[in-house]
């Protein structure tokens, strides 16, 4: 093994260690189903622990590199096929248009998307060409449920989440759903009204009024949306996104988080809770959703796998209150499901595997430390 590790590098020897082996496995040092050397042979031979070199195993194998064989050994699984640009094994530069960056597409490792797109087609099979149902599969609605629970204690029901593609998509539907709803005064002079925040998104507001709704752009503050500003209006639909609103990078306090909840309330309003970047939150307790604070207020719940995988994993869903489900089914339940039924089967193995929970903790680590 050609490997050294720095004694005096301010790098953990595991994470040197773990550099190493990547850069072997890339370039084709070590192929798609080599076996590494056993871990005391790996220790002796850099001067490490086993207990180091353990850590190294475990990091290489919850990326995707590597996986552990009972009794067997440590086997490697990434497959530079998967990867593209390959030529020989190695990983040729990927060309980036101007003024783009390389998170632009997206941080999740790619080697376990791939390792889990091979097992989506072996355990599914023919099944990834038949059409999705309308609100999106079962897998993907249930393991959303679980994870949900898991890291919002937010308890629903399958029937309550409808996957789209991308937040867009569900704005149209949310604005189809909620029109009558949101209509303020009757006949000619009769408009559909719908509050958001200002500075906001700016999709937002163009999905909105190209589905012919008003929107009424309430102020923002350090702590959200203008309390003055809020009871003005006359809105019954209030749109925010309560944790770093984008472009203002405002996170609501539980303070207006109760506030709006008020709000809707007293004039029988509802809120579009729009969460896109909740999930990578650097507090390490998770941020309250609205959607679970008060059961007596209706709150659509938004959120979006493409922040936290990749731009063009366009995958989507809400969460509608339990009395809105009917009415959904109602008007808009013959939409058929935009995402693929073969991402919704991926997504949900990453899900139910632990892969994207491990991969949204490694992220809030590192923007603790940035």
């Amino acid at each position: 093994m050609n490997v050294r590790i720095n004694k005096e590098n301010a790098e953990p020897a595991y994470i040197q260690l773990y550099h190493s082996f990547v850069r072997d496995i890339v370039a084709g040092i070590y192929p798609y189903g080599a076996k590494l050397p056993s871990k005391r042979v790996i220790a002796d031979e850099t001067g490490v622990s086993v207990i180091t070199v353990e850590h190294t195993l475990t990091l290489l194998s919850e990326e995707g590199y590597v996986q552990s064989r009972e009794r067997s050994g440590v086997f490697v699984t990434y497959r530079g096929e998967d990867f593209l640009g390959q030529d020989n094994g190695r990983k040729e530069a990927l060309v980036l248009e101007k003024d783009e960056q390389p998170s632009d597409f997206g941080e999740f490792p790619f080697s376990v998307l791939a390792k889990t797109m091979r097992k989506a087609l072996l355990d599914h099979g023919e099944n990834i060409l038949i059409k999705s149902p309308n609100h999106g599969c079962a897998e993907l609605r249930n393991e959303i449920c679980l994870y949900l629970g898991r890291s919002r204690g937010i308890t629903v029901e399958p029937s309550q989440i409808i996957v789209g593609s991308g937040s867009e998509y569900l704005y149209g539907l949310i604005a189809q759903l909620l029109g009558d709803f949101a209509a303020e005064g009757t006949g000619a002079s009769s408009r559909i009204l719908f509050a958001i925040e200002e500075p906001s998104y700016k999709k937002i507001r163009s999905v909105y009024e190209s589905m012919g709704i008003t929107c009424d752009p309430l102020p923002m503050t350090s702590e959200g949306i203008s309390s003055e500003a809020l009871k003005k209006t006359k809105a019954k639909v209030l749109h925010v996104t309560p944790f770093h609103s984008f472009p203002s990078g405002v996170t609501a306090d539980i303070s207006k988080k109760l506030e709006y909840l008020r709000w809707a309330k007293k004039r029988g309003g509802l809120i579009v809770e729009d969460n896109y970047d909740s999930e990578l939150t650097i507090s390490k307790k998770a941020e309250e959703p609205i959607f679970s604070m008060d059961p007596d207020v209706d709150v659509i719940y938004l959120n979006t796998f493409s922040r936290t995988l990749a731009p063009s994993m366009r995958i989507g869903y809400m969460i509608l209150p339990p009395d809105l489900v009917k009415p959904f089914e109602e008007k808009l339940g013959f939409y058929s499901c935009t995402v693929p039924i073969f991402e919704q089967y991926v997504l949900a193995e990453l899900l139910r595997s632990g892969d994207f929970e491990r991969h949204i903790n490694r992220m809030r680590r590192r923007r603790r430390k940035e």
